[in-house]
């Protein structure tokens, strides 16, 4: 992970992020279309000699104003905060969310955040931008508002393919199982995050033992069935042996066992047996959907499936890593 000033109040922004230019946003998912405005952002921020700063917030606004409404993350937490780093940020503000901090209006944020905190010289926003007291301020807002505080706006129109991109469309594919189109508009695989747990250990004596996620593991745990992914072991630094391995990975509540267990995500390191992985933080990320969860008749028939499906995942992944 790059190196960023992470920071929560504009009052106590480092000296070397000020004066800056800044975006703001909830950067769910930090898809592709948050990645154009974070890309140009940078791209002004490296022309004026200035440090780019990213604002969001935490948790999501919607968690606290409408919690009936909010949706489940795809990066919630680190994971977005690691991705916003990696996309180049030199700061990253994580303002606190709660209905006190809700009740500014447009003129108060911006003035407390973007002035007297970054001193900002250039605000780079989607043209979407909502701030603000129930969201009244918009990219009008902030122009009438720059051009009082000193600051040059820059919207950005949607960027998409077929679609939008956007967080929503990201949570629709997984919702599918469709991982191959989560990560066309993501620009990456998506992951979930968590410790190794112990299981039931039938993947072991099965002969395919499986590193457990724990229930609390962070990211949007997409539809049930089989995936081909990626294991990463985040103790390991970039680059050493056995960090990133291929995986099998299942997202189920193993029917053919007739258990009422809760769904878990478990992950099968291909042709690896020999790996103890128990309470160690990994990154889980899903590249394309094999099948389906399904019910077996008899283990025999469990069995023939598991060993077709780590064939299926070795053939795509192998693709990946040759292509």
């Amino acid at each position: 992970m790059s190196t960023v000033h992470r920071f929560t109040d504009p009052a106590e922004t480092p000296d070397e992020l000020a004066p800056c230019v800044v975006t703001l946003g909830n950067f769910d998912g930090v898809h592709r279309g948050h990645k154009a405005v974070l890309a140009r952002l940078i791209e002004i921020g490296r022309d004026r000699s200035l440090p780019a700063v990213a604002v969001t917030f935490d948790p999501h606004p919607l968690a606290v104003l409408h919690p009936e409404r909010a949706p489940e993350l795809l990066t919630p937490g680190s994971i977005r905060d690691d991705l916003l780093a990696d996309a180049g940020v030199d700061g990253l503000l994580v303002i606190e969310f709660t209905k006190e901090f809700a009740q500014q209006s447009p003129e108060e944020f911006v003035r407390g955040t973007f002035v007297d905190g970054l001193r900002a010289q250039v605000v780079v926003v989607g043209v979407d931008t909502r701030f603000g007291y129930k969201n009244s301020g918009d990219v009008h807002t902030l122009r009438e508002l720059g051009a009082q505080h000193g600051f040059e706006v820059i919207a950005l129109e949607d960027v998409g393919d077929d679609e939008r991109w956007s967080s929503t469309s990201v949570r629709n594919a997984l919702a599918d199982g469709d991982v191959a189109a989560a990560a066309r508009v993501l620009g990456r695989p998506h992951r979930v995050v968590g410790t190794v747990v112990h299981g039931h250990h039938r993947g072991r004596e099965l002969g395919y033992p499986t590193a457990n996620l724990s229930p609390d593991s962070a990211g949007l745990v997409p539809a049930e069935g089989v995936y081909a992914g990626w294991l990463t072991r985040l103790g390991l630094e970039a680059g050493e042996h056995d960090r990133t391995m291929p995986a099998a990975i299942s997202i189920g509540t193993n029917p053919t066992f007739d258990t009422k267990d809760r769904r878990t995500v478990e992950a099968y390191v291909l042709d690896r047996d020999d790996l103890d992985l128990y309470d160690e933080r990994v990154v889980v990320e899903f590249v394309e959907h094999i099948r389906p969860t399904l019910r077996f008749e008899s283990i025999d028939e469990l069995l023939v499936a598991m060993a077709k499906d780590v064939e299926q995942c070795r053939a795509v992944l192998t693709q990946i890593v040759h292509s």
